[in-house]
């Protein structure tokens, strides 16, 4: 789901959203949390320009939580239209992706571990698993050293 113009959720399929041109996608544990809205986000946000002159075409952001945190992630985090904020309440997408994390000892539930990919027509070229807790290899730094 995606936030619509009217501020209720707007159902969108992956293809619509990833699957033309190139797209920098990056994931996040949840919204509002320390690590995403301290570093993850705000890096793609300040340095977007940059990932776009690189010839990418949409940034997209994903995670498990549903559209309306996802909206307010947005407007507190001032991303405008930089980026595209996808929040996959169920976890569907990422049970597809399978890059599921078990957040529940630290009583998050299952979430999305944090990566950052780079596709092509809908196809992952580049895939960026963090090992472990930071931003390093998920970072927007490491995606321009990849694009």
């Amino acid at each position: 789901m995606i936030p619509g113009d009217d501020g209720m959720p707007k159902p969108a399929q992956t293809g619509e959203l990833l699957g033309s041109g190139k797209v920098v996608l990056f994931a996040v544990p949840g919204a509002f949390t320390p690590g995403c809205s301290n570093f993850h986000l705000p890096g793609f946000v300040l340095r977007a320009d940059e990932v776009k002159a690189k010839g990418v075409d949409r940034i997209a952001c994903v995670a498990v939580n549903d559209a309306f945190v996802m909206k307010a992630w947005a407007d507190d985090q001032n991303v405008g239209d930089k980026i595209l904020m996808i929040g996959d309440g169920n976890g569907d997408f990422t049970e597809a992706m399978g890059l599921v994390m078990d957040g529940s000892g630290f009583g998050l539930g299952k979430r999305s571990q944090r990566y950052a990919a780079i596709l092509q027509d809908g196809v992952v070229e580049q895939l960026f698993v963090e090992p472990k807790a930071g931003v390093e290899v998920s970072s927007v730094e490491n995606v321009l050293k990849h694009l």
